[in-house]
Formats: structure tokens, C-alpha cells, sequence
């Protein structure tokens, strides 16, 4: 197979600008500014966030998943224990998300330690989902290898089989995460790929700002 040349493909950022005037004091604030700011202009991806982990022998895997919350104690998503992501994070309890809003040229990365949310946060948000995501989550040991589709379909019709009040029970290992940052960066595309970057770390329980060469 002939090579794949892609180097001439390029466009400019002109989207916008960030300056340090314009940073918000926390990095929690600057990031709730840019989410909402992003909800408003493509609202189907917003809360899409690549979560990227190392796995117990060192490998890095990345996928994406769905921010369900953020305050001043981190950043919250919910998935299967056994699922690979989650055998990574028990072996390694460290990730970053990364959060990235085309449209607006803009990018927000997230580095911290992560721990479990406790059991009741993830039985409240499992049982505010939709029937169908319920029952995909019971009916699936996320990651794990599954002869074809319709195994899984069948698991699904023994599911409504056994609960048709539809009240589906969470699996244990269905739980949820939170990530509690210790550094952010900010990076807004800028022209000629002059682009500015601001990164805050968490020094003696303060937030510095620097902003970083792009």
C-alpha cells in the first residue's frame, strides 16, 4: 500500500483568543465558563471527554465518555469496574480527561488522582437512566469478550423477563469515579499556530497560572 501523505492538510485557528485578563481566578470557574459557552454552540458533545489511563503493564488507552458532574471536588463519570478502564484505574489510580470543542478551536486538558464515588451516588444516577441504558449496563460485562450480538440481546429479554415493573437492579461493579484535579490547561487556537495556553497547578493548596509556549 502506498503512502498516506497528510502533510499539506492544515486550516488556521481564528476562532477566538484567550488572555490572561481573561482567566477566571479558579480553574473550575474558567472551565464551567467554557462549558457553558461550548453547551451553547454544540450542545450533542460538550460534555465529551477523552479519558486516558494507563494500564497495569504501562500501556496507555484513551476513550471517550460522558462528564455527569464537576465542582470544587473533581470531575465525575460513571462505567463498569471490569471494563478496562476501570482495571487500569484500580491498577493505576491516576488520569486526564481531555475535553475538546471543535467548533470553538478550543481544548481543556485535566491531570488528577481518581477515587470511587460512593455507592449511592452511583444507585441515584444509574436509576435516573433510561430503561435502555439500564438494561445494557446489567445485561453486559463491559470490555469483557461475547460470542456475537445476540448473546446480549438475549441477556437483555431475561432482564425484562425478570423485572417488568422495570426496575432493574445496578450492578455492584457499576460504579461511579472522580477525578480531583491537580493541573489544567486551557489552549485556545490562535492564527499561524501562535496559539495561547494557560496552565493552573495546584501549588500549597493554591492555583498558579502560567501560561505556557504553544
Amino acid at each position: 500500500m502506498s503512502e498516506q501523505n497528510y502533510r499539506d492538510l492544515r486550516r488556521e485557528y481564528e476562532a477566538g483568543e484567550l488572555r490572561r485578563a481573561m482567566l477566571q481566578a479558579t480553574p473550575l470557574a474558567q472551565f464551567q465558563q467554557w462549558l457553558a459557552e461550548a453547551r451553547e454552540h454544540h450542545p450533542d458533545d460538550a460534555t465529551s471527554m477523552t479519558l486516558s489511563t494507563v494500564d497495569a503493564e504501562g500501556w496507555p488507552e484513551a476513550r471517550i465518555v460522558l462528564l455527569k458532574h464537576c465542582n470544587e471536588d473533581g470531575f465525575s463519570w460513571y462505567t463498569d469496574s471490569r471494563s478496562r478502564k476501570g482495571q487500569a484505574l484500580a491498577a493505576h489510580p491516576r488520569a486526564e480527561l481531555l475535553f475538546y470543542w471543535r467548533g470553538m478551536e478550543r481544548q481543556v486538558r485535566i491531570q488528577g488522582e481518581v477515587v470511587q464515588l460512593p455507592a449511592e451516588h452511583a444507585e441515584n444516577y444509574f436509576n435516573s437512566r433510561p430503561l435502555g441504558s439500564r438494561l445494557s449496563a446489567a445485561a453486559s460485562v463491559q470490555s469483557a469478550a461475547v460470542a456475537d450480538r445476540a448473546v446480549l440481546e438475549q441477556r437483555i429479554e431475561e432482564l425484562k423477563q425478570a423485572h417488568p415493573q422495570d426496575d432493574i437492579p445496578r450492578p455492584d461493579a457499576w460504579i461511579g469515579y472522580l477525578l480531583q484535579p491537580r493541573r489544567f490547561e486551557f489552549w485556545q487556537g490562535r492564527a499561524s499556530r501562535l496559539h495561547d495556553r494557560f496552565e493552573y497547578r495546584l501549588l500549597n493548596g493554591e492555583w498558579q497560572i502560567d501560561r505556557l509556549s504553544p
